[in-house]
């Protein structure tokens, strides 16, 4: 059976069937060389495919790397500053150089208690005096000698009168003379009644002469709410107000005679005792003028000018406390309130080097930190709040140390910003990651 099969077989192959033509051999090597090509070409094509995609794969731009920022929080601001006000009497005072801080106002008069109720000025007065005399005989410089005194009996007995008063003196023999520039450093510095009596009646030519002036002078300064009846303040009804007395301040520390006198802590005048200015204030806190008074029955006034060094800058500070119950209570009170002013002043750290504020990653798994290059700090006044912002991250590439972005903390007039900068370097993929990641590289 199996010898018959292969017979057939064999037949099959070599003996045409009568109902098919004879198979032409040229024919047959045309299909088989098109079998070739066509099957080389299909070969070439998959082969060109394939080197194409490796060849677009392995130079394709590399997808955008994902930036997250994270959520920036702004510290929280300092406790509010507590400012020492005095307890007592009427008071106002005046900060220049922090308008920002303190508001547009605060020039003028920034805090008050009592600005318009009228006291007694004590010998405060003695400045008035001292501007009166010098707006008349003006010195040409702060250090100008001016003009010679000559005392007389009429002046020497002024020395009694004001010792029966129990108010402060300086000796003045019959004969004796002073410049013009060291009878006024007598009467504000030590707060001699009886030169300021008797420089009032030389510049003026009598105590009515000078009260005539002195109501000129008020009014002319806008002076509105100060009365003067004589030119010492031993009369409790030379009365001012806190306002007015910081508008004289003003004017007191515009002259240069008068600034520089009142600077004085002590008495440096020829023929007359040392003896420390009144203003046992200067040279602490700030403190470099301007005037002290006090009267029995009325209590202890300072009227003072101050300047403190703060983060914000110099603040220049003019105030004026009446009717402390003594001299010690009054420097004790200022020296708080000029100190707790400073303190309200506080800078503030924002930020601190290193601090992650979000994350820079790749679509191959490799990931860099946003970081604060640096730590910022803010001066801040009181509890001023603080706000916080991040600039939008630009990020084409991922560099250990490239900047990215800054961060800005604000907090009233002040800004701080700190660049953001990456933490590492992110490489680019390897050729098997490209090969690999159709979908990354073509979006596909």
């Amino acid at each position: 059976m199996t010898q018959l099969s292969a017979m057939l077989r064999e037949a099959e192959y070599s003996e045409p069937h009568a109902d098919h033509e004879p198979v032409d051999p040229i024919r047959r090597r045309q299909q088989r060389r098109r079998r070739g090509l066509i099957v080389g070409l299909s070969a070439l094509v998959v082969v060109g495919i394939v080197g194409g995609y490796v060849g677009v794969s392995l130079s394709a731009p590399l997808p955008a790397l994902a930036v997250e920022t994270t959520a920036l929080r702004a510290p929280e601001p300092p406790a509010p500053a507590t400012i020492l006000t005095p307890p007592e009497g009427a008071w106002a005072i005046s900060v220049a150089g922090a308008e920002e801080y303190l508001g547009a106002d605060a020039a003028g008069i920034w805090a008050t208690s009592g600005a318009d109720e009228s006291r007694p000025i004590a010998s405060i007065t003695k400045l008035i005096t001292a501007l009166m005399i010098l707006d008349a005989k003006p010195l040409a410089a702060s250090d100008d000698p001016g003009p010679t005194l000559t005392f007389d009996k009429a002046d020497h007995d002024l020395y009694d009168k004001y010792y029966v008063l129990g108010a402060t003196i300086a000796k003045m023999p019959t004969g004796s003379s002073l410049s013009l520039h060291d009878v006024l450093e007598t009467m504000l510095v030590v707060s001699a009644c009886n030169y300021a009596e008797a420089a009032a009646g030389w510049a003026f030519g009598s105590q009515s002469g000078f009260l005539a002036a002195a109501r000129s002078w008020l009014a002319a300064n806008g002076l509105e709410h100060t009365t003067i009846v004589e030119p010492t303040g031993i009369d409790a009804r030379n009365v001012s107000t806190p306002r007015d007395l910081l508008a004289l301040g003003r004017l007191a520390m515009a002259n240069p005679a008068i600034a520089d006198i009142v600077a004085s802590e002590t008495l440096d005048v020829p023929g007359l005792e040392f003896r420390s200015n009144t203003n046992t204030l200067l040279g602490v806190s700030g403190v470099y003028g301007v005037k002290t008074g006090t009267l029995e029955g009325s209590g202890s006034n300072l009227l003072f000018a101050a300047r403190l060094a703060t983060g914000a800058g110099q603040l220049d500070i003019l105030g004026v406390l009446l009717g402390g119950t003594s001299h010690d209570a009054v420097d004790r009170e200022i020296r708080a309130w000029l100190e707790s002013i400073a303190a309200g002043f506080q800078r503030v750290t924002v930020g601190e080097a290193g601090r992650t504020v979000g994350t820079v990653s790749s679509a191959w798994g490799e990931q860099a930190r946003m970081v604060l290059e640096s730590g910022g700090s803010l001066e801040l006044w009181s509890d001023t709040e603080i706000a916080v912002s991040m600039t939008a991250p630009t990020v084409t590439s991922a560099v250990a140390g490239q900047q990215v972005a800054s961060v800005t903390w604000t907090a009233g007039p002040e800004a701080a910003t700190v660049p953001v900068v990456l933490d590492t370097t992110i490489s680019e993929p390897d050729a098997w990651w490209r090969l690999t990641h159709p979908a990354e590289l073509f979006g596909w």
